[in-house]
């Protein structure tokens, strides 16, 4: 499943269906890696996706004429 990409909320969903596999501990030791694996891969996908999120997020403030002004995003 992680060869093709995902959305952000598809991959959360994948990362909770391999949460609780783990947590079952059923699964042979080889397939366990193999999820562990897909789980991390899908965490660093959804921090990438967060991240060039927070970079188009943009706040906006009245200029002089009244009309809206773009400013750069700044974490608080």
């Amino acid at each position: 499943m992680a060869n093709k990409k995902l959305s952000f909320e598809q991959s959360l969903e994948r990362l909770s269906e391999i949460v609780k596999l783990l947590e079952r501990g059923e699964a042979p030791l080889n397939e366990s890696l193999k999820l562990f694996d897909e789980g991390t891969a899908l965490i660093a996908a959804c921090q990438q996706m967060l991240d060039d999120a927070e970079q188009k997020v943009i706040k906006l403030r009245k200029g002089d004429g009244g009309e809206p002004e773009e400013l750069p995003f700044e974490e608080e």
